[in-house]
């Protein structure tokens, strides 16, 4: 096991995990405490790779008959696995593969809240593997079904918030080929909806501020006939989740945000009553939005993000040059991208 010994909290696990004084059960759920507290606070990449590594030694040492505590350690080790950034396919498998087999000890031998957090986490686990063209999507959207059994908005405001962020995105990521796909895009923007009426700005402002954004990219790209009104819409979720995600307290998600309110401007005419006169003040308004943006991303080491901003402020600088000053016009290149 690779592991940085200078790290305290690895030294104290090893030596927990050789103490002959303790059982094997007790050693094991050392090793998970200690795990998770890694896992809670890493200081980088290696020391959440450490604490996957200590779900495996605790699972190594667990008694067989100790059910329970393995399916924790497993549920555990899912999250900590699907906390990894940009490793590929297999940490999704081996996460999918320990929540599946911890779910049905959590059903008969755990509290409601740890089976319906595992399906939470499944169906996160089963989504971006979805996204790869790995599973179904609606294997997902069962699981957060599932999870929303026990997390429901009165008890549970934050994870239901959080489900149905999840659903509606699930439901958005769905093939729009069909025509079912209005009704999908629906399903989502009530989903969104149905969270903020339970999350506050006061109370739950992430979750709340989260729920604005993904309404906003949900509006903004919707293929409603109603497409001004949607886009307006969608202005007023980006700045609700911009009274959260403050430059000075969250500078990457307030990007993220302050881009995709930019894409919004893009594709509204200046004056809403009178479209034909076009949007100069809106692409420039855009452009300065996308530049501020583009400079966090920069400093965030965000290379992706930038590179899309600051295509987008390319095109707008080829549309203000050739453009009347005041014109009607289409949508946006469809080559926008929203940001989370």
């Amino acid at each position: 096991m690779k592991i940085d010994r200078t790290d305290d909290d690895v030294r104290a696990a090893l030596a927990a995990a050789e103490d002959e004084t303790a059982t094997p059960a007790e050693r094991a759920e050392m090793l998970m405490e200690i795990a998770l507290g890694l896992q809670q606070r890493p200081k980088d990449i290696g020391q959440l790779r450490s604490a996957i590594d200590l779900y495996a030694r605790a699972l190594d040492i667990c008694p067989e008959d100790e059910r329970l505590l393995a399916a924790r350690i497993r549920a555990r080790q899912g999250t900590a696995l699907l906390a990894l950034p940009g490793e590929g396919v297999e940490p999704l498998e081996v996460a999918r593969a320990g929540f599946e087999a911890a779910i049905p000890v959590l059903r008969d031998f755990g509290r409601p809240e740890e089976l319906a957090e595992a399906e939470m986490n499944l169906g996160l686990a089963i989504q971006n593997l979805a996204g790869r063209n790995r599973t179904r999507i609606t294997d997902a959207i069962a699981a957060y079904q599932r999870a929303l059994r026990t997390f429901d908005k009165h008890r549970f405001p934050k994870e239901f918030a959080i489900l149905q962020n999840n659903l509606a995105t699930a439901f958005l990521s769905m093939p729009f080929t069909d025509s079912r796909a209005k009704m999908r895009e629906a399903l989502a923007v009530q989903a969104f909806e149905e969270g903020l009426r339970i999350v506050t700005l006061i109370d739950h402002p992430t979750e709340y501020a989260m729920l604005q954004n993904n309404l906003g990219n949900a509006l903004q790209y919707s293929s409603s006939s109603h497409m001004i009104e949607n886009n307006l819409r969608a202005l007023d979720a980006y700045d609700e989740a911009l009274k959260v995600r403050t430059r000075a307290a969250m500078p990457v998600e307030y990007a993220n945000t302050l881009a995709n309110k930019a894409n919004c401007l893009r594709n509204l005419p200046d004056d809403p009553q009178r479209p034909e006169d076009g949007n100069r003040a809106n692409l420039i308004a855009a452009r300065e939005s996308y530049l501020e943006s583009r400079e966090i991303f920069i400093r965030a080491g965000e290379v992706a993000k930038a590179r899309i901003v600051a295509e987008a402020c390319e095109q707008i600088d080829r549309e203000l040059l050739s453009a009347p000053p005041a014109r009607s016009r289409g949508p946006a290149d469809s080559r926008s991208q929203h940001l989370n």
